[in-house]
Parts: structure tokens; C-alpha cells; sequence
């Protein structure tokens, strides 16, 4: 990990004491909606044992909605931060999820081993080549059916509201993150097969919704589920 990077695993280790009450003054109660419309994106009621990773879980407010929603979820979180995870692991009260301190950009986890990863409202502070590689492997874990969702915030109309927004951008993320959330789907499109874009209800994120295959393929069957089939017969 490069000096910056750790340099920024200190500030988020620092920043997690006030994380939750910054986004709580910067959400404006918007927070709970937003995950909700996350989770419910994820498509995940047929799923029996569902498998959701939350990349850059931060204090673990999305991984934990997953969690509440789907009692028999599989639910990871991952951050670069010790600081923010400690919080999450506080907020766990059922002791449901898996929390795990590693790198975005370098998952510990085996090819296709999700039906969804998400990443919420934090992709755009990572540098461009970093954040590309983030991706990558998100493409990588994620199942060939299963989907990766990317919340992020929307750019405002208002003007003053925008240079406010774009100030926040400069200040806590590289300087490609401007034009990193000013192009929408079009650094995904690069990546995934299929990508689409919704939006929630309040209008301040936007969620891209990316495929590494095109959608009704099915998944292969395993090997040894195609045993077992040909057993039967």
C-alpha cells in the first residue's frame, strides 16, 4: 500500500469517531431511504442464502441493512479502515456479519463467490487507477448472474449547492473525483457487459447497476450438483 494510502487509512481511522453524525448532518434523514433502496435493488427474495459483500462498508450501515432485511444472508463487510470497522462490529448487535480490514482494490475472496457486491457513496474517493482495479475485482467475486451496485451522489442543480458539493469532492477524495461522478455510467460501461442507472426517490444518489454477463444467462451448474442430476436419471 502506498504512502497515501496509508496516510488516508489514518484519517479514516480518525474520522470514523464522527462518521456517523457527518453523514447523519449531510443526509438530512435521507440515509434510511437510500439504503433501502439499495438493498431492495439488490433483487435478492428468491435467493436461498443470499452472498453480499459491501465494499468500502465504512461503520457498516448498508451491510447491516442487507442483514436485517435477509435472516439467512451471508453478509461481509470490507474496509481499509480498523477504525470504521470497530464501529460496524459495535453495531452488530446480532453478530450476523463478517467484517475483514483489506485493500478494494485487492479482494480476498475467490472468483464468482457473490451474488452481489455493492459499494456505497465511496468509490469516488479512491484514485482513478485504484478505483479502476476496485472494479475489476468486484467483477471478479461477483457471481456470473449476480450484480454489483454502485451508489453515489448525485450532482446538484442548484448552483451554489453544486460548487458546495464539488468542494466536498476536492476535499475528501482525489482530484479525478469531480469528473469521476460527473460521467455516470461511462467508466462502468468499460468494465461490465451490462449497465444501467436508477435513482432514489430524494433525488440526491443515483445507483449503477452493473452486469458482467448479459442478463437471463444462467448461471453454469456446478459439477457436482450436475452429478447428482444425472444420478437421479
Amino acid at each position: 500500500m502506498s504512502k497515501i494510502r496509508r496516510g488516508r487509512q489514518k484519517y479514516y481511522n480518525v474520522f470514523s469517531y464522527f462518521y456517523d453524525l457527518f453523514i447523519k448532518l449531510h443526509s438530512h434523514n435521507y440515509g434510511e431511504e437510500t439504503r433501502k433502496f439499495l438493498v431492495d435493488s439488490a433483487q435478492l427474495e428468491e435467493k436461498i442464502h443470499p452472498r453480499v459483500l459491501d465494499i468500502c462498508c465504512g461503520t457498516g450501515s448498508v451491510v447491516l441493512a442487507f442483514a436485517k432485511q435477509f435472516s439467512d444472508i451471508l453478509a461481509v463487510g470490507y474496509d481499509f479502515s480498523l477504525g470504521m470497522m470497530h464501529k460496524a462490529r459495535d453495531k452488530d448487535v446480532s453478530d450476523k456479519i463478517m467484517f475483514i480490514n483489506g485493500d478494494a482494490a485487492r479482494l480476498s475472496f475467490a472468483d464468482e463467490s457473490f451474488d452481489v457486491v455493492c459499494c456505497s457513496h465511496a468509490l469516488y474517493e479512491l484514485k482513478n487507477e485504484v478505483r479502476k482495479a476496485a472494479l475489476l475485482e468486484m467483477k471478479r467475486v461477483v457471481k456470473p448472474s449476480g450484480l454489483v451496485l454502485i451508489m453515489e451522489h448525485e450532482v446538484p442543480r442548484k448552483r451554489f449547492i453544486k460548487m458546495l458539493f464539488y468542494i466536498r469532492m476536492m476535499t475528501m477524495g482525489p482530484k479525478d473525483s469531480r469528473e469521476f461522478v460527473k460521467q455516470g455510467i461511462s467508466p462502468f460501461e468499460k468494465i461490465f457487459v451490462n449497465v444501467t442507472l436508477a435513482h432514489s426517490r430524494s433525488g440526491k444518489s443515483k445507483l449503477i447497476i452493473c452486469q458482467k454477463k448479459p442478463p437471463g444467462v444462467a448461471d453454469p451448474i456446478p459439477l457436482e450438483s450436475m452429478a447428482k442430476i444425472q444420478d437421479k436419471r
